[in-house]
């Protein structure tokens, strides 16, 4: 087995934070040197220089997990957040005229995430909570945020993820695909009921930026048993609204 060199070994060891995930919640140096293709003792440097960094803890029977310098990260990931920074104050309101709770979601590369959550009278239970990944075409956020998407970088994610799409109840057939998400963007907001969990439904806007692309997804979250007595007409105006305000104070 070759080793790599040294530009791209820094890049493998900090591949190893990438292995992590709901499915593989601790990994072995074994593990590790298996799926970055390294050998053994490449792999145990990698996991000894991540140790020592607090990037990785030990925890037990030589398995490792994420380090507690991530929660650290976390805080100052959270006070540098320019949507949080200008924007909880109008996420407050919504919260206090709604009651249901308020969700920033972002993208970065081809993940989706939520990146905070304002509490309202009665917290929903949601299976996706910060830093977790969501599924990319289910919801309410995740649909505006694709929507503000030019046609190139839409159409590569088209093609590289089309079946997933189908799976998830969208267009197979690219026109179409495109003009389902050009309505979403015209109308400037999704309303998702039951999409990506049965008891939920949500109605999201973009915070966009002055090119047309989005900094986050902001949305309203309440229980689907709810349908019935909100008034969707002005969930959506306060949500757009708010969504306004904020990608405002961003420019």
């Amino acid at each position: 087995m070759s080793e790599p060199s040294p530009s791209s070994s820094l890049e493998r060891m900090l591949g190893v934070l990438d292995l992590f995930d709901d499915h593989h919640i601790t990994r072995t140096a074994e593990d590790i040197a298996k799926a970055l293709e390294v050998s053994l003792p490449t792999s145990y440097r990698y996991v000894r220089q991540l140790l020592q960094v607090g990037l990785l803890q030990r925890v037990e029977d030589s398995h490792y997990a994420l380090g507690p310098r991530i929660i650290l990260l976390d805080h100052y990931i959270r006070r540098a957040d320019p949507v949080l920074k200008v924007g909880l104050p109008v996420l407050r309101e919504l919260v206090d005229a709604t009651g249901f709770d308020c969700v920033v979601t972002e993208a970065f590369g081809q993940q989706v995430l939520d990146t905070h959550r304002e509490m309202g009278g009665a917290p929903a239970t949601l299976a996706y909570t910060r830093g977790r990944p969501r599924p990319l075409f289910q919801g309410a956020a995740p649909k505006v945020l694709l929507a503000t998407l030019g046609t190139a970088p839409l159409r590569k994610l088209f093609d590289a993820r089309r079946d997933e799409a189908m799976r998830c109840g969208l267009p197979g057939d690219w026109a179409e695909f495109r003009r389902h998400f050009a309505a979403i963007r015209k109308a400037g907001h999704y309303v998702s009921k039951g999409e990506l969990e049965p008891q939920l439904a949500a109605v999201a806007a973009p915070v966009l930026k002055s090119d047309g692309g989005a900094w986050a997804a902001i949305s309203l979250v309440f229980d689907t048993s709810r349908l019935a007595i909100v008034d969707l007409e002005k969930m959506v105006r306060l949500i757009t609204e708010a969504a306004t305000r904020i990608g405002g104070r961003l420019a």
